[in-house]
């Protein structure tokens, strides 16, 4: 037996020695296939930059010398909208050359900016917010800019004009982030907050600091913080600056991004500033409602600080209700070695930080985060969250060995459960999508109609990047295009709330959010494997409630105060 089980041994050796050594003439049945069978294709990526095979043809620079001071790094923003009511989105984007572009809404852009009248304005410009100031059925534009400050007329889709002289608007010292809101329900006018962001004066502050050794730009504690002012809307365009009156002198400055919300339903807004190195504000309506004020909540909300207490750099940030408990949160963009804030509403206005246990607080912490928005780009019902990154020193490799100027942009996919958490996908989402950029303004908006949320990213030394979302096993959809009637033709400040047979989710309307960007009005909802909503809440702003039932999914309606969708 002994023998036997030797003998056998010596010939299993023998074979698989052989093998072994001819094997590799044959080639390894298990080594990977330099390229997939014809029967199985590689996956695509979520999105494909085609700005410009689709006639966007532009690019940001920064002028003057190197190192960059902190006014040259602060950066642009860009705007979806539409402009002329066709149904199809257009783009605006904004810096010292401001461009519009017409979309046929098939993904090709035209750029109409001599015809429109935006190619003669002149201005250091950064960002803007859209909204109907006069409720004549055509968006309006406001842009934000360093020492400027402009409002413009949309005359029927076919111009815009410049009234900012009429119009009571001032040049701001350095303007930033700007919303329209309605802060007296029924007036049917949208106000205006634009953040300012601090004292800065090259020919007399200081521009650039020591920083281990090395020159580079100063931050932003070096200059005094400068608050926010508010304009309340007379109408006829007629706008009037009751910032003291309406308690923006009790803000922190600095101000960096706005998002507005209304908290309880209630037509009494709250406006959420992302502040840089001074806490954030929450500022809540309150008094009369012809005779807007606020109170800075910042504190008392959670919000004004990180988990620890500590300031940060705060920069985009955007409401939504990435939980479905039907609540909204407020995530906070800041700088390089930051957490990133996830302010989880507990109910009863009061946040608590939840960034780090939903697994974003950390995996972002080493990028120096600007746009930031909330959407769903494969439809499965749930919030993801898309980033963009990129530093303010130019030299900062030089500075701080191991980090970039240039940054790869952030999505985090929502992988629901209890509680929340998220998975970083930027690679899957394809090498257009996360190429290293100097990111700042970041919209959302569904430029080819098809469902599926489209992405329009600033490179601040480069050319924008319009991302189409080519997610191939997206979930069904539905949108909606409000009009106000009671209260501002916009809708802007409406939630709504849809039903399927998964759940509910809500949905605010509005533009505002991110960093120095508007993104598309319509309001989207991932419907997952549902075909249908079975019963859609549209809580106007000035308190009334409208409800709809049985919605096919998988297509936009337009839906004025009151009546059925069409």
């Amino acid at each position: 037996m002994n023998l036997f089980f030797s003998s056998f041994l010596k010939r299993s050796l023998f074979l698989c020695f052989a093998l072994l050594l001819f094997v590799p003439l044959l080639g390894c049945p298990h080594s990977v296939p330099t390229s997939l069978p014809e029967n199985v294709q590689a996956k695509p990526a979520f999105f494909r930059e085609v700005s410009q095979s689709s006639g966007l043809n532009y690019k940001w620079t920064i002028p003057g010398s190197r190192p960059l001071h902190i006014l040259q790094t602060i950066g642009n923003g860009c705007a979806f909208l539409d402009y002329d009511r066709d149904g199809n989105l257009d783009i605006l984007l904004v810096g010292q050359k401001t461009a519009l572009y017409k979309g046929d809404g098939k993904g090709h852009f035209t750029d109409v900016s001599e015809a429109m009248g935006l190619s003669k304005l002149s201005g250091h410009f950064l960002g803007c917010a859209i909204g109907d100031v006069d409720n004549d059925g055509f968006d309006d534009i406001y842009l934000s800019g360093y020492r400027t400050g402009l409002l413009l007329k949309n005359k029927e889709g076919k111009r815009f004009d410049d009234i900012t002289a009429a119009s009571g608007l001032k040049p701001q010292p350095w303007g930033t982030s700007c919303a329209f809101l309605e802060t007296t329900p029924g007036s049917r006018r949208l106000d205006l907050i634009v953040l300012n962001y601090c004292n800065f004066d090259p020919k007399v502050n200081q521009l650039l600091c020591d920083e281990h050794g090395v020159k580079t730009s100063c931050g932003p504690r070096h200059y005094i913080p400068i608050k926010a002012v508010f304009y309340q809307n007379l109408g006829g365009g007629r706008f009037k600056d009751i910032s003291k009156q309406a308690g923006m002198t009790g803000v922190n400055g600095r101000g960096l991004g706005v998002a507005v919300i209304d908290e309880n339903g209630k037509g009494q807004l709250s406006i959420a500033i992302a502040n840089d190195e001074t806490p954030g504000d929450l500022l809540r309506q309150i008094g009369k409602a012809n005779s807007p004020q606020f109170r800075n909540d910042g504190a008392a909300s959670g919000t004004a600080t990180d988990r620890d207490g500590n300031m940060h750099g705060g920069m985009g940030m955007d409401w939504g209700d990435y939980d479905n408990d039907g609540k909204f949160d407020l995530f906070v963009a800041t700088y390089y070695g930051e957490f990133k804030s996830l302010y989880q509403s507990e109910g009863g206005g009061s946040y608590h930080d939840f960034a780090l246990p939903a697994g974003i607080g950390d995996t972002a912490k080493n990028y120096v985060t600007f746009g930031s928005k909330w959407l769903d780009y494969d439809n499965d019902g749930k919030l993801d969250l898309a980033l963009a990154n990129g530093h303010v020193e130019d030299n900062i490799a030089e500075v701080s060995p191991g980090q970039m100027y240039r940054e790869k942009s952030l999505l985090f996919h929502n992988k629901g459960g209890l509680p929340v958490t998220f998975e970083e996908v930027s690679e899957k989402a394809g090498a257009d999508f996360s190429r290293p950029i100097v990111g700042r303004g970041l919209a959302v908006g569904d430029y080819d109609n098809d469902g599926r949320l489209d992405l329009l990213v600033v490179d601040s030394e480069g050319a924008p990047l319009l991302l189409h979302n080519e997610v191939t096993d997206s979930g069904h959809w539905i949108g909606f295009r409000l009009e106000g009637v009671q209260g501002n033709r916009n809708g802007y400040g409406a939630t709504i709330t849809a039903e399927t047979e998964s759940g509910k989710q809500i949905r605010l309307c509005g533009t505002d959010g991110s960093y120095l960007s508007a993104s598309d009005a319509r309001v989207h909802f991932g419907l997952g494997k549902n075909t249908k909503v079975t019963r859609l809440t549209i809580q106007w702003l000035g308190g009334k409630t409208q409800t709809v039932e049985n919605l096919e999914g998988d297509r936009y309606y337009t839906i004025q105060e009151g009546q059925a969708p069409r």
